[in-house]
């Protein structure tokens, strides 16, 4: 294994194409430790087995506070999830998370379904009035998340176009400079601001209004700014995830005809073909999990050692040969249930159930509205986002 401090290669790894996972996951657990260089130019190392990957996002040495001296750096124009007035750790985390959570329950996600499903097929009518090709990206996969968010949330409809750009430039890498990405920043803080105010004046029964009433009415559970900067994140993080595993995913089905015909003969497999997507981690690259070692880590066979940046490297895990058989094989059937692309521990996904049941609705009534739905150009000219960090698809052209 090499040190730690000499580099090996640039992550995230190039694909080779873009419904392909990366050349570099083959066999990467052969070395359970990876120096790796980020974007920023920045040196980290890929922890790369799913044992120790699952092991490392419950280990509350390992933290994602990373705004911090000598720690990695992502990117040089953006600190992403870092402000210096936010503790990203338990136990603070832990006490606003559990507020928040308080929405995202299976049954309040599940009483969402009338309104997922009365969404879609509003989306699909359309798609069916304008007639193909369209871009599926901005036909369903983009309009249909920030709706369903927007309405837990409490977010008037008519401002949901506005997050598109707010989201693009927070989850840049380099695609937008600092400024840029301040100036956004700052615009989005002044609408959450607003809306805050709006709804202090009209209280509302949507998750806003409940963690208003958390931070007016209990004292102690919820700092005004704590309030604001969770309201911005769910808003920013809470859709773009969303949308790019739909549109891929139902990219992967297409090119994949005989995973198709299977799901079309048996429909009870959608689950689980929607955890086979999930493990493919259409997302792209674990570098959001970027982590520093506040102590020693010990583990099986070697040391974390303290002060070193780390990245759980999930897209890793998801590949790994001792938990999926033939792991670059996209197979449906498999049982992919252990998928970690919505990590595990204190940092689980809060919105996982809403992604599933957005995913698992759009998908089904799609590809059964449009049973000649197909890719109107070859898998492989798919385009990729470059420089941000959701390698999400330009676009999804389709017709029927």
């Amino acid at each position: 294994m090499e040190e730690p401090g000499k580099a090996r290669c640039p992550y995230p790894f190039a694909r080779p194409g873009p419904l392909d996972p990366p050349e570099e996951l083959a066999g990467l657990r052969a070395e359970p430790l990876v120096p790796v260089t980020l974007p920023s130019g920045d040196e980290a190392v890929l922890v790369t087995r799913y044992s120790d990957v699952r092991r490392l996002l419950t280990d509350d040495r390992l933290s994602r506070r990373i705004n911090r001296p000598g720690a990695a750096r992502i990117s040089k124009n953006n600190h992403m999830f870092q402000d210096p007035r936010i503790d990203p750790d338990p136990p603070e985390h832990s006490r606003v998370r559990r507020l928040v959570m308080s929405a995202f329950t299976p049954a309040r996600v599940e009483a969402l379904r009338p309104f997922v499903e009365r969404v879609v097929d509003e989306l699909l009518d359309g798609m069916e009035r304008r007639g193909g090709p369209v871009d599926l990206n901005e036909a369903l996969a983009f309009p249909l998340p920030i709706r369903v968010l927007c309405e837990l949330l409490g977010v008037p409809a008519a401002d949901t176009a506005r997050f598109r750009s707010w989201t693009d430039h927070f989850l840049s890498v380099s695609r937008y400079t600092g400024p840029e990405i301040g100036a956004a920043m700052r615009e989005l803080s002044a609408y959450i601001g607003e809306l805050i105010e709006a709804k202090r004046r009209e209280p509302s029964e949507d998750l806003i209004g409940a963690m208003i009433r958390a931070r007016d009415e209990e004292d102690g559970r919820l700092a005004e700014y704590e309030l604001q900067w969770w309201c911005r994140l769910l808003l920013l993080v809470g859709y773009e995830t969303t949308a790019t595993q739909l549109g891929g995913g139902v990219a992967l089905l297409l090119s994949h005809p005989d995973q198709l015909a299977a799901l079309r003969a048996d429909w009870s497999l959608l689950p689980g073909a929607i955890e086979e997507m999930l493990r493919w981690k259409l997302v792209g690259s674990s570098v959001s999990m970027l982590r520093y070692a506040v102590a020693d880590i010990p583990m099986d066979g070697y040391t974390i050692p303290a002060g070193t940046s780390v990245i759980p490297a999930v897209d890793s895990a998801n590949q790994d040969e001792t938990v999926f058989a033939d792991p670059g094989v996209f197979d449906i059937s498999r049982d992919a249930a252990k998928q970690l692309s919505f990590s595990a521990g204190p940092h689980f996904c809060i919105g996982a159930n809403l992604a599933r049941l957005e995913v698992e609705v759009a998908t089904e009534r799609l590809l059964k509205r449009f049973p000649g739905l197909r890719l109107t150009v070859a898998p492989q000219e798919l385009r990729r986002q470059e420089g941000a960090l959701l390698e999400g698809f330009v676009e999804l052209p389709v017709t029927w």
